[in-house]
C-alpha cells in the first residue's frame, strides 16, 4: 500500500519545525527530498512572499504552478522531477535569475522567452531533440549568462568541439557552457 504524498502545506510545515522560522519570513527555503515525494505545486507557495531561493528537487512534481505572490523569487530549484514542459514559470518572468531544472522530462522550451532577467538555465539530462527549440533561449540574451545543456538527445552523439562550437554560433552571448568558459574554438585549415 503506498502512502499518500507530501501536501506542499506539510513540507513548509516540516521545514518551519526544522528551521524554527515562519517560511513567510525566510529568504531560502528547502521543500526536496519529501518522503513521501510532493507530486503537485499548489498555491500554498503563496505563503513565501519573501523568499529568494527555493527548493523543490528531487520530488515527483509533474507540473510547474506558482503563485504571482512570489515576487522576491531569484533562484528556483526543480531538479530531479517529472516535468514535462516549462509552462507556469511566467509568473517569475520579471525576478527569476536562476533556474535548475535538469533531470526532467523537458523536450519544448516553450516559454523560456519570458524570463528576460535569467542568467543562470540548468537543464541537463533532459529531452531536447531539436534545433529549433534550443534556439528559443536566443531570447534571453539580455541577461542569459550560464547554461548546463549536456545529456540531452539534441547534443548526445556530438563531438564535444564541435557542440561548443554549435552553441557559440547559436547563443554568443554565453560566457559559460556546461561548466567550462564557453568561447569560440575553430581550427584553421590552411590553403595548402
Amino acid at each position: 500500500m503506498s502512502q499518500r504524498p507530501t501536501t506542499i502545506k506539510e513540507a513548509i510545515e516540516r521545514w518551519e519545525k526544522e528551521n524554527e522560522i515562519k517560511a513567510s519570513e525566510a529568504k531560502d527555503v528547502g521543500l526536496q527530498f519529501q518522503i513521501p515525494p510532493i507530486e503537485r505545486m499548489n498555491f500554498d507557495l503563496a505563503i513565501l512572499v519573501n523568499c529568494e531561493k527555493l527548493s523543490l528537487s528531487t520530488n515527483n512534481i509533474d507540473r510547474i504552478l506558482l503563485p504571482p505572490s512570489l515576487k522576491n523569487l531569484k533562484i528556483l530549484a526543480l531538479g530531479r522531477n517529472n516535468i514535462k514542459t516549462l509552462i507556469g514559470l511566467e509568473v517569475l518572468a520579471e525576478t527569476l535569475e536562476e533556474l535548475w531544472i535538469s533531470y526532467n522530462s523537458i523536450d519544448k522550451l516553450r516559454g523560456i522567452e519570458v524570463m528576460k532577467n535569467l542568467k543562470k538555465f540548468y537543464i541537463a539530462h533532459n529531452n531536447v531533440r531539436d534545433w529549433s527549440e534550443f534556439m528559443r533561449l536566443s531570447e534571453l540574451k539580455e541577461n542569459l549568462r550560464e547554461l548546463i545543456f549536456i545529456g540531452n538527445p539534441l547534443v548526445e552523439n556530438i563531438d564535444k568541439k564541435v557542440y561548443r562550437n554549435e552553441i557559440f554560433h547559436r547563443l554568443p552571448f554565453l560566457k559559460m557552457l556546461d561548466g567550462e568558459l564557453l568561447f569560440f574554438v575553430t581550427e584553421f585549415i590552411s590553403a595548402d
